[in-house]
């Protein structure tokens, strides 16, 4: 084991019951089971399962915004499983969370300068502090120049700046480590790979450990050294970017491989081998 982890989840299981009729227990749907991977100081690794694979319900069990069944998570040294929401707000300044949908992880009524604001009130720093930093940060993030940005609202802003602001925000309280659940795929194509290069130059200018959630595993190469494959609630193979490239071993990343778009023309309108079926019950 490295003697850097930031990170530890071990054979962790995220069940939630289902409705019971009358007497009748109808059992579980297991989003998450046994799970483990760790996490380095400044390394970046990325998730990558299709919807209801349940790398989205592994990233808020580790934020603490789900129960976990069963094992446990260790976030620098200290455990994370089992507390109740209030008792993590320690967790909260150490960890940044960028969302997938960016106009809804705004409040349209608040303006660029208060949603940076915001967290570090709550975090009881002082005024000058929190202009120098306010400022700062939206510099790293290119919404420059600041005063042009501090008062316009979500809704002047584009889907690439609304990201923007996102990041800015999941950094502003100077955290360790970020996760990003599909952060780019409501973006449009032009300006996807500008977001995975902002948060990658961020993240090596900051040393700062990154959970990059997708299921484009075309996008893996931007952002980390690792990647974990997740299917049907299980991490089902976990190598570097470049292994899993070359030398896929589960049947569904290699599934995955063949389901990334050629973009040699004369394969246009080719159909690749890909396997049949659905995904297993995860019931």
């Amino acid at each position: 084991m490295k003697d850097n982890i930031l990170l530890s989840v071990k054979d962790l299981q995220t069940w939630f019951e289902l409705k019971r009729w009358g007497f009748l227990h109808a059992g579980f749907v297991r989003a998450v089971d046994g799970v483990s991977f760790e996490l380095g100081t400044g390394e970046a690794v990325t998730i990558v399962g299709e919807s209801g694979s349940g790398k989205t319900t592994l990233l808020r069990t580790i934020l603490g915004l789900a129960r976990p069944t069963a094992g446990e998570i260790t976030f620098n040294g200290r455990r994370i499983e089992g507390q109740q929401a209030s008792d993590l707000a320690w967790l909260r300044s150490q960890v940044g969370f960028v969302q997938q949908d960016p106009y809804g992880a705004l409040a349209p009524f608040m303006s660029v300068g208060q949603v940076l604001r915001e967290p570090l009130i709550v975090h009881k720093m002082r005024t000058d502090e929190q202009e120098r930093r306010i400022s700062e940060v939206m510099g790293e993030v290119r919404l420059i120049p600041v005063k042009d940005y501090l008062s316009k609202y979500p809704h002047m802003l584009s889907g690439g700046q609304q990201q923007r602001l996102v990041i800015a925000r999941a950094m502003i309280l100077h955290p360790s480590m970020i996760v990003a659940d599909e952060p780019v795929s409501m973006l449009d194509a032009s300006v996807r790979v500008e977001i995975l290069e902002l948060m990658r130059r961020i993240q090596q200018a900051h040393n700062l450990s990154v959970v990059y959630i997708t299921h484009d595993l075309s996008s893996v190469r931007y952002f980390s050294e690792r990647v974990f494959i997740m299917y049907a609630a299980k991490m089902v193979e976990k190598t570097d970017v470049r292994e899993v490239v070359e030398n896929p071993l589960h049947p569904y990343t290699q599934a995955l491989l063949k389901a990334i778009p050629d973009p040699d023309p004369e394969n246009a309108g080719r159909f690749k081998d890909i396997p049949p079926g659905e995904p297993p019950s995860l019931i």
